[in-house]
């Protein structure tokens, strides 16, 4: 790789990066303000609420939100302790354990999803 190429290569990831974060904070500051919940608590939230039944494997859950699997556990937990999920043990596999989307979940959900979605298309497009 020459040098022009690696320098454009750092860039563009640099950029990325900025890009990310920019978004990322914007959709921290709206959701915690306005919903009292955090962006991994939103898309968990909206995976359960996409998903069969309203209801995943916590294995799933630590996919979507990115997030290691203790720190989803305690995500999950928070969201618990909240009221907008809870944990049932799965009927075929007594080991597995299943994440349940609560009504009051879906609400914090329905409620939270225009303003994530209004956040992306003001940050990712420019559009107000």
């Amino acid at each position: 790789m020459n040098a022009g190429s690696e320098q454009e290569l750092v860039e563009e990831w640099r950029g990325l990066l900025a890009r990310h974060a920019t978004v990322h904070n914007a959709l921290e500051t709206e959701l915690q303000a306005q919903h009292n919940i955090s962006v991994s608590e939103f898309e968990a939230l909206e995976l359960l609420a996409s998903s069969d039944h309203g209801k995943c494997r916590g294995q799933d859950l630590t996919n979507v939100v990115h997030l290691s699997q203790s720190a989803a556990s305690r995500l999950v937990a928070r969201l618990e302790r909240g009221g907008l999920v809870e944990r049932v043990m799965c009927d075929l596999d007594r080991r597995g354990i299943f994440v349940v989307l609560t009504d009051e979940g879906h609400q914090r959900y329905s409620d939270a999803k225009p303003t994530h979605r209004s956040v992306l298309a003001r940050t990712l497009r420019g559009e107000h």
